[in-house]
């Protein structure tokens, strides 16, 4: 039994009242009343309140509460039964956690009650005050000693002025939200089930995505946050290293077609618990499961999604679901890797086979096919139009997925060489999500490609703030490979080695830095671990003949060629490395015959190649390329 304590001395004839706005709890009958009408609060939810009524303006621990509520001797899940009275009670008062009206909370420390209490004295059954009334008196925390009336009404005033003032600072505090960008940490797998991680993964990946949406939100990338999976570092050291305002962090347990996802935000230089929320549904709901916690944590940061970016989230086929969130894991850990492209694709279309109307999954499935395209695993007409109609369904079905125009720009200006269709879908991928860093890192290489230099170079500062892992870094030194901004290039090609040493993309790239500055001998090195590394990539090998051409070697740039030459007639060689060899060589006209079929072809990479690349200088004072390049539609 809970003894409760006021101000002033009661007689058992007295109930006493606790009263704050339009509340009022009655402390003997055990009843939370809202103007008169009783609320259903009871048990152990009831006397968390009493406690924090009766402490009012005061930090009430864990300990103190754990020690009045649960005896040691009594066996109970302290946390969970805690958590659930905090959550019972702010219910009934309809309180938030991120903006407190009533119950503040301060993690990992205890509650504090922040609005201005009165205890209200009813007199003994058919007694009143004189005008009819019951007295009002504020309540405080019992005094030591009780040496006198007036010295116990001077304490209670002058807490009671101390609790106001905490309670406007506190409040005052609590409706300023200054919260700018978030990072989303891979979701816990509490499955009990090693087998369940890619569907917490799938699920963080979904919500990054959602609340990418958020104008008014800068949302950390995947890449940058699956780094910190299974960390034990503290939010505050992970706030800092990714530079966010704030951390989402949560669970996942799937129990057959039931799914609990708890969420909780917290402002990350503090670690100051702002907001959480468990959701349990059916997995058929997992889209509108996401939606809303995208939502509420909008809320929470005084953000809301505007009408154009607002998914039309729908009831999806549980099956369908989770083959998506498979293939999508495939797909955004192993892009590189036609093995993989081809698993994604396989969970892509089981997706859609068994939800037809899954619009997600149609996107998804055209990225897998224009990526099996740059893999060289799929013929380019062949992934062109499976990815065109892909796209087609996707939109038709939900026009707001940003992934999907994001794709529809690589399309236009990689496929089509349409450059105004390319810079509107990409204009809108990034207007339907914001901090969709892809939608950035596709953007920014083709403002380079067409020259606006300015706008790519601002795009960069954008990603840098997105995205901190293996896309950006290789978008980076794509974008400055593009401007031929040598320097620039040199120093991004080491940073993402920093990544991944045995990076042999940034190899090449780094060669051609080297090659840029007149380090001749350094880019010849790089490109010769760039073959290395990659199993004798083209591109790298074509690089490694043009610099042996450059430095005098020209019997080792013959030989790559016509070993080139000896495999183009089994196996698919560009014809557009071809014209870079001839080039290399000074055959100038077998390189334009060789770069004319590469024309007719629509041969993947040869518009980024053809502004920026060194082993065809030698051609572009040649009426012949300016005349290519007008045909292409490119500024030189």
């Amino acid at each position: 039994m809970i003894e409760f304590w006021g101000c002033m001395s009661t007689s058992a004839s007295v109930a006493r009242v606790l009263r704050f706005d339009s509340f009022e709890l009655d402390l003997h009958a055990g009843e939370l009343r809202k103007r008169g009408v009783k609320l259903r609060l009871q048990g152990q939810p009831i006397q968390v309140l009493a406690i924090l009524l009766q402490s009012a303006g005061n930090l009430v621990t864990r300990e103190e509460l754990r020690s009045q509520l649960w005896p040691a001797d009594t066996f109970v899940d302290f946390d969970h039964s805690l958590h659930n009275s905090i959550g019972r009670i702010r219910e009934a008062l309809g309180d938030s956690a991120g903006i407190p009206r009533y119950i503040e909370t301060l993690p990992r420390r205890g509650y504090r009650f922040i609005a201005p209490v009165e205890e209200v004295q009813a007199p003994p059954i058919g007694r009143e005050n004189g005008n009819g009334t019951a007295a009002a008196v504020v309540v405080a925390p019992p005094p030591r000693r009780r040496t006198g009336l007036i010295l116990t009404l001077i304490v209670c005033g002058a807490i009671a002025l101390a609790s106001w003032a905490a309670w406007q600072h506190s409040y005052a505090k609590s409706t300023v939200v200054p919260i700018h960008s978030i990072a989303v940490l891979p979701m816990q797998n509490l499955s009990g089930d090693a087998a369940q991680e890619y569907f917490a993964d799938g699920m963080t990946d979904n919500l990054i995505t959602d609340l990418a949406k958020i104008g008014a939100l800068r949302v950390t990338s995947r890449t940058s946050v699956m780094r910190y999976k299974g960390t034990k570092k503290a939010l505050p050291d992970i706030a800092r290293e990714l530079n966010v305002d704030a951390i989402v962090e949560g669970s996942v347990i799937r129990s057959g077609q039931r799914v609990r996802v708890t969420a909780q935000l917290l402002r990350a230089p503090t670690d100051q618990h702002l907001w959480a929320e468990t959701y349990d549904r059916d997995l058929g709901d997992i889209l509108r499961l996401q939606a809303e916690v995208a939502d509420a944590i909008a809320q929470q940061v005084r953000a809301q999604l505007a009408p154009m970016q607002q998914s039309q989230a729908h009831a999806v086929n549980p099956g369908a679901y989770d083959a998506y969130l498979r293939g999508r894991l495939y797909f955004v850990n192993e892009f590189t890797k036609a093995d993989s492209l081809k698993k994604a694709q396989a969970y892509f279309e089981e997706s859609i086979q068994k939800d037809p109307g899954f619009a997600l999954a149609y996107a998804g499935l055209a990225d897998a096919y224009v990526y099996l395209a740059f893999a060289g695993a799929l013929p380019k007409d062949q992934a062109y139009r499976s990815a065109k109609e892909a796209l087609a369904k996707a939109i038709a079905l939900d026009d707001s997925i940003g992934e999907a125009h994001d794709t529809l720009g690589v399309l236009s200006s990689e496929f089509d060489w349409d450059w105004d269709a390319a810079d509107r879908e990409f204009n809108r991928a990034i207007a339907l999500a914001p901090s969709y860093s892809c939608a950035h890192e596709d953007r920014v290489t083709f403002l380079a490609l067409i020259g606006r230099r300015a706008e790519a170079l601002a795009e960069i500062k954008k990603i840098d703030q997105l995205d901190y892992g293996f896309s950006a870094a290789h978008t980076e030194s794509a974008t400055y490979y593009e401007l031929r901004d040598y320097p620039d290039l040199i120093e991004a090609s080491r940073r993402g080695l920093l990544l991944d040493p045995k990076d042999w993309s940034q190899h090449y790239t780094l060669g051609v830095g080297y090659e840029g500055t007149g380090k001749l001998p350094e880019a010849i090195s790089e490109y010769q671990k760039a073959v290395e590394l990659s199993d004798g990539d083209q591109n790298s090998t074509a690089a490694l003949a043009y610099a042996y051409a450059v430095i005098g070697r020209k019997a080792e740039a013959e030989k790559i060629l016509h070993d080139f030459e000896r495999k183009s007639k089994s196996a698919k060689v560009s014809p557009y490395l071809m014209a870079t060899m001839f080039a290399s060589l000074g055959d100038k006209d077998r390189a334009f015959e060789f770069l004319e079929k590469a024309y007719q072809e629509r041969s993947l990479g040869m518009t980024e190649d053809l502004k920026a690349d060194l082993r065809i200088d030698n051609l572009r004072s040649d009426p012949r390329f300016q005349a290519l390049m007008q045909r292409i539609g490119l500024p030189q």
